[in-house]
């Protein structure tokens, strides 16, 4: 059964929050009128409180400006309404659809790994690609609920056997910080303090080098094997539901023939 967002609605806060996601995307209150069919006086008068946007202006508003959907939640109750948008549990008989889909796209994906996570990197779904690279982690690090940053960042964890992990330690907290940009979120915030401030293990100097020409790789050791993936990230279009928009479907793709033989083989 779908869950809705409860929240208390207050007429205070959409005008500051409006003009703080304007300017993160570099529009002008003028630009902002025209896409969404307004006028520049109307979206003033929104962000200094002197006028209450309709519920239908405020959707408007959000889509142009490309908002998350849980911040168009946000900014609905700023406004004095009800949230729009349901979140529901992943386990939902409503998303069960979804959820054939993605298992569908992951065994296909196999031997390759491949798994989905939601916008706090809890694992929700992989294949047996995954369980593959993931021998030799700790039980300590595999309990519910997984956690794909958490597993791959901590010196127990993948972080030893990633040759180039000061590489891809770095591009993973970018990721983080780039999505901690656009979302008010604290669990996420949580999270990157903790991986961020996680020791680092011996090694993981390696550089990429030539293998990085197309996209930075993840080059790790499995079992004595010298694995190296590309990662790809697939999230879906038009989400109209909070947990739908935060889902990602992240496979890794062999960098080299020897890899993706490599792990035809171990399969």
């Amino acid at each position: 059964m779908t869950t809705a967002i409860t929240a208390t609605p207050t007429a205070t806060g959409i005008g500051p929050l409006l003009r703080e996601w304007r300017q993160r995307t570099g529009v002008s209150q003028l630009d902002l009128a025209l896409r969404a069919d307004s006028s520049a006086r109307h979206i003033s008068f929104i962000e200094t409180g002197k006028s209450r946007p309709s519920r239908e202006m405020v959707l408007r508003l959000a889509e142009h400006l490309d908002v998350p959907v849980r911040e168009r939640n946000a900014l609905l109750v700023a406004a004095g309404y009800a949230p729009h948008y349901p979140e529901s549990p992943f386990d939902s008989p409503a998303l069960d659809v979804l959820r054939l889909g993605l298992d569908r796209l992951l065994t296909g994906y196999e031997p390759y790994p491949a798994l989905v996570v939601d916008g706090c990197y809890r694992v929700w779904a992989a294949n047996r690609g995954i369980e593959t690279m993931l021998r030799g982690v700790p039980p300590t690090l595999l309990t519910q609920p997984l956690n794909a940053m958490r597993i791959t960042l901590h010196p127990e964890g993948l972080a030893p056997r990633i040759l180039n992990f000061r590489e891809w330690r770095g591009h993973l907290l970018d990721q983080m910080r780039r999505q901690l940009a656009l979302l008010r979120s604290a669990p996420l915030r949580e999270l990157y303090e903790e991986v961020s401030a996680y020791p680092l293990p011996p090694g993981g100097e390696e550089r990429a080098g030539e293998s990085s020409r197309l996209a930075l790789p993840m080059i790790i050791e499995q079992e004595g094997h010298r694995l190296s993936f590309l990662s790809t990230i697939a999230t879906f279009n038009t989400p109209a539901d909070v947990t739908v928009s935060e889902l990602a479907l992240e496979a890794f793709l062999p960098a080299d023939p020897e890899t993706a033989d490599l792990l035809r083989r171990l399969a």
